[in-house]
């Protein structure tokens, strides 16, 4: 069976057509926490769905949709990536998720800091500190896979940094000098912005960018799953949590009275919990 997927040609997000790899598949879907067994489940049934030029967005629904089944946690660590992209429409529940990610490497954050600068005033998204240096970073959040952060990104960032850090010492009591400028995204940097963040010794931090340290190894390592990934919610039960600027699993841990209060009954709030237990305690197969 799976001689016979690899020669199956697949279509990209980016519309590029590329060979399926079995591998690839069967690696996401063991790093979520799926077992052996499962993933070989997985594709089984999906091999019946597959044909030529299928979307890769399409065959990740599918996959999805087999691993729920099977496992609510592995499906939920299995769309991290996706749950991130419904923190939208607004910036916000991402920036407070890069936030709560850094306060778990140590770093104290704001949110939402307006800052002068020598020629116009600044809102930065996230302000971190640690070991006596402080870091502006602008959070970058796109709802699509194909959106990449490109060279103009780290550019304007760079000349906001440069405006800031010229009020040095400042009048202003409350002014704040940064060391370093970051920016995060949720997808992918291009080339030319590596090189330029590289060139200005900014910290660039994407989905799969540096090799160690990018945005999904974070979260895996810290269990940080935004509440998007849950499986046992419903699009609008989240989005009503959302409202409430709720934005991490762990945050609905213990709180069965606040899934109550989005309409939840006992039974699904109990369901819900659980698998925020298993999220957050990291508690799935390797």
């Amino acid at each position: 069976m799976e001689d016979t997927l690899e020669q199956l040609v697949v279509t990209k997000a980016s519309g590029e057509k590329v060979l399926f790899s079995v591998g690839k598949l069967r690696h996401s879907l063991r790093k979520s926490g799926a077992d052996e067994r499962q993933a070989d489940e997985v594709l089984r049934q999906l091999a019946p769905e597959l044909t030529s030029g299928i979307s890769t967005r399409k065959i990740y629904r599918k996959a999805f949709g087999i691993l729920r089944r099977l496992s609510n946690t592995a499906a939920a660590r299995y769309s991290l990536k996706q749950g991130i992209m419904q923190l939208g429409p607004s910036g916000f529940p991402f920036e407070k998720f890069v936030a709560e990610i850094l306060r778990a490497q140590g770093y104290t954050t704001e949110i939402g800091v307006f800052v002068d600068g020598h020629c116009v005033r600044h809102e930065i998204d996230v302000i971190a500190l640690k070991d006596g240096k402080r870091a502006m970073i602008e959070c970058k959040y796109h709802n699509m896979h194909r959106n990449k952060s490109d060279v103009k990104v780290p550019m304007y960032i760079q000349s906001r940094f440069k405006d800031v850090e010229k009020v040095w010492p400042s009048e202003h009591e409350y002014e704040i000098r940064f060391h370093e400028v970051w920016v995060m995204t949720n997808t992918r940097f291009t080339e030319d912005a590596i090189r330029f963040a590289s060139c200005m010794q900014m910290r660039l931090i994407g989905w799969d960018y540096p090799a160690k340290g990018s945005l999904k190894d974070l979260v895996d390592s810290f269990h940080l799953y935004p509440l998007t990934c849950l499986t046992t919610l419903t699009n609008s039960e989240k989005q009503r949590l959302l409202d409430q600027k709720i934005v991490l699993c762990s945050e609905l841990l213990h709180e069965e009275e606040l899934l109550q209060s989005i309409g939840l009954r006992d039974d699904r709030a109990k369901r819900v919990l659980k698998e925020v237990e298993n999220l957050c305690n990291g508690m799935y197969r390797k």
